[in-house]
């Protein structure tokens, strides 16, 4: 089972949603990053249940503890351990699954591939495990920081209540002002009462999360196999739920021109600065990647996710002999994914630009 991400900043994540705890290891922090545990458990608890009436009830504190790779403040380049512990699970609601596969989640797979699995909770299939992306994202970004890298994403549709797919007409500091995590005040009421609506039924529902970075400089990326859209897809594709990843124009685009669709180069207003490339573009419809290498611009992409597998309806199922059976799943659930998802769209998005980043300095990857 592969529990490792990235080539040069890497998290090796360990743990399973009804175990003692969660956690991972971060190898390649360079020395001397200030280290705001403030913020890192401020991004966890963006990540957390129980934060409104349309996420799941599931009452975790997720506190983190930092059990190395720190002193007084700043990283020492030695691989950071954490773990956060689970604390609230109900490990008996899911007592009936151990012989019943639900339907469209990893129960078949993780039985056919490895012989057992931990049913309880989905075990290392749920969505729990993405506390150590946040907690890693969260180093990364701070790291980002010191180069002017910022990310952002919102959710940009629930089911199909959407924004417009341009977010330069959003102000994206609104974000964090509603449950759903949508800047767009009016939208974000349509789709918090869809998701209620879906909740009270016993369902789930899907939609989309937009996210940009900003400040990214020109060069990250490699020209091959190691294409900065490519390492960004699977790292949004890794995450629970996930179904299809576009970026820049993404499958617009496919109906418009080459004359329509290019990006045509111009002097940038801010060539005078010694630190800011003297080249830009007119447009973006390339979301500020091309020939798999940063350009400078800014990067942006959106991430279906699907409705949440587990549903609270009764369902006809089998065995894990291939008996037919029916299954009503019980214990607390997400209704949609989304809300809950944007900081683990962020994380992964701070993880993968970092290590493409410390990748371009040293010619590593």
């Amino acid at each position: 089972m592969r529990n490792t991400f990235g080539h040069i900043f890497t998290l090796t994540t360990f743990g399973e949603s009804h175990g003692e705890a969660v956690g991972g290891v971060i190898d390649g922090m360079p020395a001397g990053i200030d280290i705001d545990l403030e913020f890192i458990q401020h991004e966890l608890d963006r990540r957390r249940p129980g934060q409104s009436h349309i996420t799941t009830a599931r009452d975790e504190a997720d506190q983190v503890e930092l059990l190395s790779g720190v002193f007084e403040g700043k990283s020492t380049g030695c691989p950071i351990g954490f773990i956060v512990r689970n604390k609230n699970h109900r490990s008996q609601d899911y007592e009936e699954m151990r012989t019943l596969f639900r339907p469209s989640h990893a129960d078949y797979t993780y039985t056919y591939k490895y012989g057992i699995r931990d049913h309880r909770g989905g075990g290392r299939s749920s969505a729990r495990i993405t506390i150590s992306r946040c907690v890693a994202g969260a180093l990364a970004k701070l790291a980002l920081r010191q180069v002017g890298v910022t990310i952002q994403a919102y959710t940009s549709q629930v089911g199909d209540i959407a924004l417009e797919r341009d977010y330069r007409l959003y102000d994206l500091s609104k974000t964090e002002t509603n449950v759903v995590r949508c800047p767009d005040e009016q939208k974000a009421k349509q789709m918090e009462q869809l998701i209620a609506e879906v909740k009270q039924q016993g369902d789930t529902i899907g939609g989309t999360i937009t996210c940009v970075i900003k400040g990214c400089p020109p060069g990250i990326g490699e020209p091959e196999f190691g294409k900065l859209h490519a390492a960004l897809g699977a790292a949004m594709l890794s995450i629970n739920a996930v179904k299809g990843f576009e970026y820049g124009d993404g499958f617009d685009g496919v109906s418009a021109r080459g004359s329509e669709q290019n990006d045509v180069f111009i002097p940038s207003p801010n060539a005078t600065q010694p630190s800011a490339p003297n080249i830009t573009t007119k447009t973006n419809h390339s979301g500020g990647i091309q020939g798999g290498i940063s350009n400078g611009e800014d990067i942006y992409f959106r991430i279906a996710f699907k409705p949440v597998a587990t549903i609270l309806q009764e369902q006809d199922t089998v065995d894990i002999e291939g008996n037919t059976a029916t299954l009503k799943a019980k214990g607390r659930h997400d209704p949609c994914v989304l809300p809950r998802a944007v900081p683990i769209v962020e994380a992964m998005a701070a993880i993968t630009v970092f290590d493409y980043f410390l990748a371009s300095k040293t010619g590593k990857l």
